[in-house]
């Protein structure tokens, strides 16, 4: 790690800005993770598609689908390929809390900037501010890594914006990916902002946030490798023009991506995103692979149709 504990949030502030994304992971089809892929887009995303930064081993990865071994090797490979190019967050979150301290120290020893951690679930509570801060206080008193919150509907609940304010005073808490209606991810913005990096990762929204509420980082999903290519990098374009101020240069960009947006929604099956989002990226040219269970595979009939939305989408190969 190249800050300590307590300098985590000003560190996040220095090196936590633009475009971070979230990986899927390829897997062959007989379920073996594809190191040698995985690898191959992470090169493409960085040198290619710049992305300064990587989600890795979250639920984009189907973590809950994968060992403790193969989560430690997911975050070692990947640390191997940004080290010294991009950024990365590792995702540490689980159930057990011994787990997620494991996952916590395998990341400080293997190179990874940060890590990130879900709100649990919390069966049959329903008064949760002190459950909640005394949980992320037991792992920053035992990590010296920086940890994001990560509040999303998956949980059960959404973490109330004080509540996440109160937890933001620990002192290796250095941002959150809030999941949540924009009211509530902007007034947690005005609350404290000024402490701790505060983000979502829908792509529909990063303009605006980036005006409205001085964002500076994009975490995360998978919009960053699927809405660009070597050849096309408008997502990317219109993030600095926005960072530069040039608003109205911005949105024309944004909005030009509206055909790419379009074809990846109306060919999205309701229970198979993440299958989607494979097809779509080995059409891009990326590794894509296969999704575990209890995940489903897409049809031919619906590979068919994404590939002929992507061939009219107008992204430039």
């Amino acid at each position: 790690m190249q800050y300590k504990k307590h300098e985590a949030k000003a560190y996040a502030r220095e090196t936590m800005r633009g475009i971070w994304a979230a990986a899927l992971n390829p897997f062959d089809a007989d379920g073996a993770m594809n190191e040698a892929g995985l690898r191959s887009n992470i090169r493409h995303w960085i040198d290619d598609l710049h992305i300064q930064g990587l989600f890795i081993a979250g639920k984009q990865g189907e973590f809950w689908s994968m060992s403790l071994e193969e989560r430690k090797r997911n975050m070692t490979v990947a640390a191997e390929e940004c080290a010294g190019k991009a950024g990365t967050i590792m995702s540490i979150s689980d159930q057990s809390v011994d787990m997620v301290l494991e996952l916590g120290r395998h990341a400080q020893n293997c190179g990874a900037d940060y890590v990130v951690v879900h709100a649990p679930m919390l069966s049959f509570c329903h008064d949760r501010d002190e459950v909640l801060y005394n949980y992320y206080k037991y792992l920053c008193d035992r990590l010296d890594i920086g940890i994001a919150m990560w509040s999303h509907p998956d949980s059960g609940y959404l973490m109330a914006p004080e509540t996440c304010a109160r937890i933001a005073d620990l002192p290796n808490i250095m941002a959150i990916k809030y999941s949540v209606p924009r009211e509530m991810y902007a007034r947690l913005t005005k609350m404290v902002g000024h402490k701790i990096l505060v983000s979502t990762s829908l792509e529909d929204d990063w303009l605006d946030n980036i005006e409205e509420l001085k964002w500076q980082l994009y975490l995360c999903s998978s919009p960053p490798y699927q809405l660009q290519s070597k050849n096309d990098l408008r997502m990317h374009e219109y993030t600095e023009l926005a960072f530069a101020g040039k608003f109205d240069e911005a949105r024309r960009v944004r909005d030009s991506l509206d055909p790419v947006r379009e074809a990846i929604k109306s060919t999205k099956p309701a229970g198979k995103p993440t299958a989607h989002g494979k097809y779509w990226q080995e059409l891009l040219g990326q590794v894509g692979g296969h999704v575990r269970h209890p995940m489903l595979e897409l049809t031919d009939a619906e590979k068919s149709a994404t590939a002929a939305a992507f061939q009219s989408c107008g992204l430039r190969l």
